[in-house]
């Protein structure tokens, strides 16, 4: 599954290739991008080999045939929801559906891609090879694509970036551990985080609370790679990055509701949500009240 255009005796043009519904381009998402798409039979040769590794989720609800060539390689077969296909990237490809199509595609750029197998597994980036995959079935792959398209209908809520950036480590790392060519193994790091570079970490979450901050930005205070950040801060913490840091500014809410008369509006941005509608979600998920009514009582 790949990018489409209906069937035509020509050449597509760039007015035929399809619009997604969804799209994380204009939601500030870093490093991946994330589209869901339906659309009617037809298909396309890509105009170009993907700048990045594809990975496309089945998410029709009635199985359907669709032919597909990535390089040498052919295939054709039935896809039902929840069937997996990878192209690597720098590859040619085309695709062909037979009945009415609707995915999940989200690109993961080579240059992350590398930079993430460099940190982890100490391998050399240019022999990384990804390799080609037809409809095949993967849980756990599905799942990262789930919350990966559930975290877009949130429609550019600046606390999910942080999410988004965790998500992108734990895909990539499941990419290399079992799609890869060189199957390479990525050491562990037990026991967590010290007592000092929890204290460090805390320590700058705080003093940027009212900023976006960005997973690199924890994982370089305490130098480690940020997915192995993401795990060790889980095990000394028993959260994610993302859980604590909506938890601290919610507690900083809380105390500018009691202790001040800002308008609430203005709480929300002091506090790191892009705005109140977000600062409400995040306070009622956390209190069960509204800001309005946590400031009441």
């Amino acid at each position: 599954m790949a990018k489409t255009s209906q069937v035509n005796s020509t050449p597509p043009h760039k007015s035929e290739i399809p619009i997604p519904i969804m799209s994380s381009e204009t939601l500030g998402w870093q490093p991946l991008l994330v589209e869901e798409f339906q659309q009617p039979p037809g298909g396309t040769d890509l105009p170009e080999a993907w700048a990045g590794h594809s990975i496309a989720l089945c998410l029709a609800p009635r199985p359907h045939r669709i032919s597909q060539v990535v390089g040498d390689r052919r295939y054709t077969g039935l896809y039902s929801k929840g069937d997996i296909s990878i192209t690597p990237a720098d590859i040619p490809a085309s695709y062909r559906a037979e009945g009415n199509d609707h995915y999940l595609h989200v690109l993961v750029p080579t240059q992350f891609f590398q930079s993430v197998a460099q940190q982890t597994a100490e391998l050399d980036p240019t022999c990384l090879e990804l390799v080609t995959e037809f409809r095949m079935r993967d849980p756990q792959l599905e799942q990262i694509l789930m919350l990966l398209k559930a975290e877009l209908y949130k429609r550019g809520d600046g606390i999910g970036r942080l999410y988004v950036e965790s998500l992108a480590n734990v895909l990539a790392i499941h990419l290399l551990r079992e799609y890869s060519s060189t199957q390479p193994r990525i050491p562990r790091h037990p026991g967590g985080l010290g007592d000092r570079q929890l204290l460090q970490v805390s320590e700058y979450i705080h003093a940027h609370l009212d900023q976006e901050i960005k997973l690199v930005d924890l994982a370089n205070v305490v130098s480690v790679s940020q997915f192995h950040f993401s795990r060790l801060f889980k095990q000394s913490m028993g959260m994610s990055p993302h859980q604590y840091l909506v938890q601290l500014r919610v507690e900083r809410a809380k105390q500018l509701l009691k202790t001040s008369k800002l308008a609430i509006a203005q709480i929300a941005l002091q506090c790191g949500f892009n705005s109140q509608s977000h600062l409400g979600k995040a306070f009622r998920e956390a209190t069960g009240m509204t800001p309005s009514d946590y400031r009441q009582h």
